[in-house]
């Protein structure tokens, strides 16, 4: 009974979403920490800051960066994704990518086409605001 509750709901949509998609945020955050030294955990504790404090304070700063890519690169990724969606979702809930593979089944490809360039439209702009924070924030960018 419960899991045919959790079938056909959001809930195992997200859950899906979070096992498949865990990898590469797990990966971009992971990379981020190892800039964050046991060092500066320590004098963050000596100079009296809580472990919230020590996070807030000391490792938000240093992750933001790679945090927002995190994001940004699994929002991405589950605009795009049909497979575990079309499996997954809920009754009368289409994502942009469930509508443009259902229209182009049904050979309606100039009324897919308008779904398919949203999905490039709203997968390639934060890709662009990524790629322009990223070289501002190197050495010798602007």
């Amino acid at each position: 009974m419960i899991g045919l509750i959790f079938s056909g709901s959001a809930f195992i949509l997200i859950y899906a979403y979070v096992v498949r998609f865990l990898a590469v945020s797990f990966n971009a955050v992971e990379a981020s920490l190892g800039k964050v030294t046991p060092s500066m955990d320590a004098a963050s504790r000596t100079l009296g800051q809580t472990a919230t404090g020590t996070l807030k304070r000391v490792h938000t700063p240093i992750m933001r960066g790679s945090l927002l890519a995190a994001c940004i690169l699994v929002f991405v990724d589950v605009m795009k994704e049909l497979p575990a969606t079309i499996i997954l979702r809920p009754f009368n809930f289409d994502t942009l990518a469930v509508r443009a593979h259902s229209l182009a089944a049904d050979e309606r490809l100039a009324e897919a086409s308008t779904a398919s360039l949203a999905i490039v439209v709203v997968g390639i702009v934060p890709v662009i605001l990524l790629s322009l924070a990223m070289r501002r924030s190197r050495p010798g960018g602007e």
